[in-house]
């Protein structure tokens, strides 16, 4: 069997695609770097905890990298709708996270769009509304 790298080959493929590679990038720095992705996204563990840096660098990269690479080497619209639910059911969880917990911080809304256009660009590619 030989494989070959499925490069995009329509606008809807290449936006789907740069969403799963935004993926990828935010998974290797929280990886790479968990400290600063954590500064970043306002996040701080406790010091005497240091299993919250792993939890950062192991479930959140681990799923961010596993799934965008995925989307990325295999180029399945299905893959592409698992990565735009995933982003979706995350800015879900910022709005309830916002409602419930008193987190309406800018911030929070400033996510929030990212998380939108991140989850519109795959789920517009796997259901057929970018060709």
């Amino acid at each position: 069997m030989e494989f070959s790298f499925p490069w995009p080959m329509s606008q809807g493929e290449w936006l789907a695609w740069s969403s799963a590679a935004v993926t990828v990038a935010l998974g290797l720095i929280l990886f790479l770097a968990p400290g600063l992705a954590f500064r970043a996204l306002r996040l701080q563990p406790h010091p005497d905890k240091p299993e919250a840096i792993a939890e950062g660098r192991s479930r959140i990269a681990g799923f961010y990298l596993g799934l965008g690479l995925c989307a990325i080497l295999l180029a399945q619209p299905l893959l592409y709708m698992a990565l735009g639910f995933s982003w979706l059911f995350t800015a879900f969880g910022r709005i309830l996270g916002m409602m419930t917990d008193g987190a309406n911080t800018p911030y929070n809304w400033v996510a929030i769009l990212v998380d939108l256009v991140l989850a519109a660009f795959p789920l517009a590619f796997a259901f057929g509304f970018l060709p």
